[in-house]
């Protein structure tokens, strides 16, 4: 599936400059065209809850976790501006001619294409699909070990060896982190890192730290940095996160994988040329066309 070009920085714009708009008056709800509600009307045309659904299609991905209302508001305004510049537009008679006909093809296909997208590949994907994908990768994974672990990184062993008779006699471990440890990202959570698994340490460390038990000190420990005292703290399995949390990423995929076959499908039954010498060797190139056959008299 192609990328399209998206209104980004007019998006932005509304965002930005939202609060600087004068409040639109609302339009009765009980108001309707085409058995729409309208939303609010721009020189006597609508806008209506059908406009802004396909708003949402085009520009939504780029208002992120925009609260509702806020996001309907901007989108709102973007209807209102295609809207006026439409209407400049058609003033300056830029609504017939080869250019524009050219364009209206061009958005026809893309109308096209949308409603196809969308009843034959999201409308395919459901959750019960969703969840089934779930199921199966979560049957397939092993449980994955966690550790969450304190160190205090020093620059020599004999440092090291210090720091850690001093714990060893009492001393207490986050206090001396704050007061010694070279790690900048840690010490000041008494050389506190959090829950990792292995893999994501540097080898010394996560084999010294994964062999202890919790409550356990490690003796100096050399790694690339210079030199660890380790302290684990806990062990636990890493769980599967829950399904909904992760619901819209797997439907998402699953569009994309059903995207990426129709795509392949619809490519196959196809018949593609590529006029452009440069675009028709790469297609080549790539194994989207096949190379043209020699001409008979060139064959042996």
């Amino acid at each position: 599936m192609l990328p399209f070009i998206r209104t980004t920085s007019l998006v932005a714009c509304f965002a930005g400059l939202l609060l600087a708009f004068p409040a639109i008056t609302p339009v009765r709800a009980q108001d309707k065209a085409g058995g729409e509600t309208v939303l609010a009307k721009v020189n006597g045309r609508t806008i209506t809850e059908a406009d802004l659904r396909l708003a949402e299609a085009e520009i939504g991905n780029d208002l992120g976790s925009m609260p509702a209302d806020q996001r309907r508001r901007v989108l709102v305004e973007y209807l209102i501006e295609n809207h006026l510049f439409a209407e400049a537009a058609e003033s300056e008679k830029l609504g017939s001619g080869t250019a524009f006909d050219e364009r209206m093809k061009y958005w026809q296909r893309r109308a096209l294409r949308d409603a196809y997208f969308d009843r034959t590949v999201k409308g395919a994907v459901t959750e019960a699909e969703a969840r089934k994908l779930y199921d199966a990768q979560l049957a397939a994974a092993k449980p994955q070990e966690e550790a969450r672990a304190r160190h205090i990184l020093v620059e020599s062993e004999a440092k090291a060896k210090d720091i850690f008779e001093k714990i060893a006699h009492g001393e207490d471990f986050a206090r001396m982190a704050k007061e010694f440890s070279k790690d900048t990202g840690s010490k000041e959570e008494g050389g506190d890192l959090g829950y990792f698994s292995r893999g994501q340490m540097v080898p010394q460390f996560e084999e010294a730290a994964f062999k202890l038990k919790p409550g356990e000190m490690s003796q100096p420990v050399q790694s690339q940095f210079g030199w660890h005292i380790i302290k684990l703290e806990d062990k636990r399995q890493r769980g599967a996160p829950p399904f909904d949390s992760i619901k819209e990423r797997i439907m998402n995929s699953l569009v994309h994988r059903k995207a990426q076959e129709l795509t392949q499908s619809l490519r196959d039954k196809a018949k593609l040329e590529f006029l452009d010498p440069m675009l028709k060797a790469e297609a080549e190139k790539e194994g989207q066309i096949r190379p043209a056959p020699a001409p008979q008299s060139q064959k042996k």
